[in-house]
């Protein structure tokens, strides 16, 4: 990885009100690539449509540039899309089998992040922290179009519809969105489903990730890379 070291850790917890999540995570330093994403569509659709995601991604070959490696991801990701509607057109007509997916990959002292839905990513730099993906959700349409406020849309009662997944029936071609920057010492990325920072507030997800503890506490294992997480349907 050109003399960067990397830390990286993984969680997934269902949380205090499920027995179960859909999430699914890939977490390979070795390949230089982490995403997280969260199932929907219930009854095991979730589950298979999160874990196609990561099985995908994981089975990703060593030594890829980084404009190989971007173009790869693009791929499976796509290629993944287009199997998860071919199955739910088997499964019947009103069935949808969906995902969200944020993947972060780093190479040449740069990263590089994609994502569809409203899973995340964050920045922590110098303190401060900062959400690098913007979520495909109505509740940030509003915002964006000045409906609501933004501290007003996790509480919105729509608050858990999105409008972009991997899977879902879309009129038109299914896109990633990326972002790019260099990477700075001490920086320190979270990737995580709705189900964690639906949960805490920004100010607690910061707190915990300024740690300097080179093994992460019990509590701080929660928000490590990964995410504890509830189930997010597709409408």
């Amino acid at each position: 990885m050109n003399a960067l070291t990397i830390k990286s850790w993984s969680l997934s917890d269902p949380g205090k009100r499920r027995k179960h999540n859909e999430d699914s995570f890939v977490d390979r330093p070795d390949l230089g690539i982490w995403a997280v994403a969260d199932g929907a569509g219930g009854h095991s659709a979730g589950d298979y449509a999160s874990g196609l995601l990561a099985e995908q991604l994981e089975a990703i070959p060593p030594g890829l540039s980084a404009s190989e490696l971007l173009a790869e991801v693009r791929m499976r990701v796509s290629t993944t899309h287009d199997a998860l509607r071919e199955e739910a057109g088997r499964r019947g007509d009103d069935v949808t089998i969906a995902s969200t997916i944020v993947v972060m990959m780093i190479r040449n002292q740069h990263f590089a992040c994609l994502w569809a839905g409203d899973s995340r990513a964050y920045l922590l730099r110098d303190g401060e922290l900062t959400q690098i993906t913007k979520d495909h959700s109505l509740v940030q349409e509003m915002v964006d179009a000045g409906t609501i406020r933004a501290e007003d849309a996790e509480s919105h009662p729509r608050a858990n519809v999105i409008t972009r997944a991997v899977g879902a029936p879309l009129e038109e071609e299914f896109e990633l969105d990326k972002v790019s920057d260099r990477l700075l010492p001490g920086d320190r990325f979270l990737l995580c489903s709705d189900g964690l920072c639906k949960t805490l507030p920004a100010d607690d997800i910061a707190t915990l990730l300024s740690t300097t503890d080179d093994t992460p506490r019990s509590e701080e294992r929660r928000v490590g890379k990964e995410c504890r997480s509830r189930w997010s349907p597709y409408h």
